[in-house]
């Protein structure tokens, strides 16, 4: 197993399609062509990787489907059903990952994973998430995971902790700046090292989508 850097594990350091998805926060979006499934890992029959794909894609459409329900009508009904779709989709990611560890993109293919990781951004327990951070940064570093997968998770967590973040993926819709970040001048070249593009181009699209 590869050492993480330290920057992977520190905890000093947001969303796959990029829109505002509740009232208090906004991140930009994740990259990672989509790429065809590979072969399942050792001890993961190919049907079930295949199953798991199907899944975890079907909650994120759902997911998706009701937030822009809820941006375009957002009636309590409609929030409640977010809320409910998302404490759901956790409950079911959380079954995945205590079986099968984090859906990798070698597991599920790089769609998919991206799916979790939509999912994951988005369940309620913080905790489940921080654990989730750690297992993403350790697939990036063997290779598993796209880097930008671990920068969102790492600065939503951050973020949430009262931290600053560390790759600037987060933004506070309220001033449409990137919540505060850790050693702001090295900030490019750890974009870099995770395969992000320059932070003023994330904005320039977040203010295109905006």
């Amino acid at each position: 197993m590869k050492r993480l850097p330290r920057h992977l594990t520190d905890g000093t350091p947001t969303e796959p399609d990029g829109t505002p998805t509740e009232p208090d926060r906004a991140r930009s979006e994740p990259d990672g062509a989509p790429v065809r499934p590979g072969p399942a890992p050792a001890g993961v029959l190919p049907a079930l990787a295949a199953a798991l794909a199907r899944e975890l894609s079907r909650r994120a459409d759902e997911e998706r489907h009701l937030m822009r329900r809820a941006q375009t009508n957002p009636t309590p009904q409609v929030r409640r059903g977010l809320v409910e779709c998302r404490r759901a989709n956790a409950d079911a990611l959380g079954t995945i990952v205590r079986r099968h560890g984090w859906p990798t993109a070698d597991l599920v293919g790089a769609p998919a994973s991206t799916a979790a990781l939509m999912i994951l951004l988005h369940a309620p327990d913080l905790d489940f998430q921080l654990r989730c951070r750690d297992l993403i940064a350790q697939a990036t570093a063997d290779g598993c995971c796209p880097g930008p997968h671990h920068a969102y998770i790492a600065d939503h967590c951050a973020v949430e902790l009262g931290q600053p973040q560390f790759y600037g993926t987060r933004v506070d819709p309220a001033t449409f700046r990137p919540y505060p970040i850790r050693r702001p001048e090295t900030l490019e070249e750890r974009r870099r090292d995770v395969g992000l593009g320059p932070l003023d181009e994330q904005m320039r699209t977040l203010r295109r989508g905006a």
